[in-house]
Order: C-alpha cells, then structure tokens, then sequence
C-alpha cells in the first residue's frame, strides 16, 4: 500500500510541474470557446458531426452510453498524452477544435432557450474537462522534451510521469465523467 501512494504521490508531484501546459491548453481552449460561440455560423459543418454522433448513440441504453463516452473520452485522452510527442501540436489543435465546438454548442444553445440550457451543460464538463485539460497539457510537456540539454533522457521520464498522471488522475475522471453524463443523457431523454 505504502508503494502505491507513492506512485500516487509522484503523478500529483508531476501534474503539478506541468501547470504551465496545462494552463496554456486551457487557455487554448477558452479562446476558442469565445470563438465558436462568437462566430458559429462559420462552423456549422459542426452541425453535421454531432447529429451523426446523436445518431450513433440513440436507442443505447444508459449503461451503453456511459460505456461508449467513457471510451471515446478515453482514447481522445490517451490520444492527447501520446500524440503530444510530436513537439505537442496534436494536443494543441485538440484543444482548439475542442473548444470551438463548445463554444458553438452553447451558442446554438443560447439562440434556441437562452442562458437557461446553459446549466444542463455544466455537468458534463466538470470531470471530462479537468481530464481532458490534463491529458492535453501532458502531451504539450512530453513534445516540449525535444528542447531539453537531453532530450531522450527528458522523453522518457516525462513519458513515464505522464503515464502515471493518466492511470492516476485522468482515468478516475474520465470514469466519473462518464457515468455523470451518461445519466444525465438517460434522465434527459
């Protein structure tokens, strides 16, 4: 037990010295929220996208649901952390593109009843941003290896940390996240 909150211990340790990336992405994704929400007729191809995603998951049962968000929020994650390696430009585009969607999500919303869906959206992004923050911010700190005095030596210590992070931290969230959404999905249908 000692072993495994030390382990717990380092994956803090380390999601703490990563606040930089981790906040950039955030940043990252406000701008672009203000952005899709601003301007969402220039993204309407959106539109489509998350029909065909409505499509996909309707007649699932909540259970179902749940299991399909928590996979696709799992591999977007993972994808995130890993794909960063490339000097962190997939994790950047991650959280550009993430946050136009939802800043068009909330302007359709927005036009259609106002501020008052605003709040049925609150409750997804509690969990799921958080780890989706810190798997982007993971994958920005491990392609930033590259500039280090040892860059090989730096890639796989951050790697190895960011593995940690994501069994540690991510996962947990990405779980709770999911069975909060899918049953709000479930209730709300």
């Amino acid at each position: 037990m000692n072993n495994l909150k030390k382990i717990y211990l380092n994956s803090w340790n380390y999601l703490c010295e990563s606040k930089k990336e981790i906040y950039l992405v955030v940043g990252l994704f406000l701008f672009s929220v203000i952005i899709g929400f601003i301007f969402p007729s220039n993204f309407s191809s959106i539109e489509r996208i998350l029909r065909e995603l409505i499509e996909k998951t309707s007649g699932m049962s909540g259970i179902e649901i749940t299991i399909f968000i928590f996979l696709n929020n799992l591999q977007s994650s993972f994808a995130g952390v890993i794909l960063g390696a490339a000097l962190g430009i997939f994790p950047i585009f991650t959280a550009i593109l993430n946050g136009i969607v939802v800043g068009y999500v909330l302007a359709k919303s927005w036009s259609i009843s106002g501020i008052a869906e605003f709040w049925r959206l609150l409750p997804h992004g509690i969990f799921e941003l958080p780890a989706l923050f810190i798997s982007l911010g993971m994958g920005v700190r491990l392609g930033d290896s590259i500039v280090n005095k040892k860059p090989w030596e730096t890639f796989k210590s951050r790697f190895y940390y960011s593995m940690l992070v994501f069994l540690y931290i991510v996962l947990p969230l990405l779980l709770v996240a999911a069975i909060i959404e899918g049953l709000l999905i479930t209730f709300y249908r």
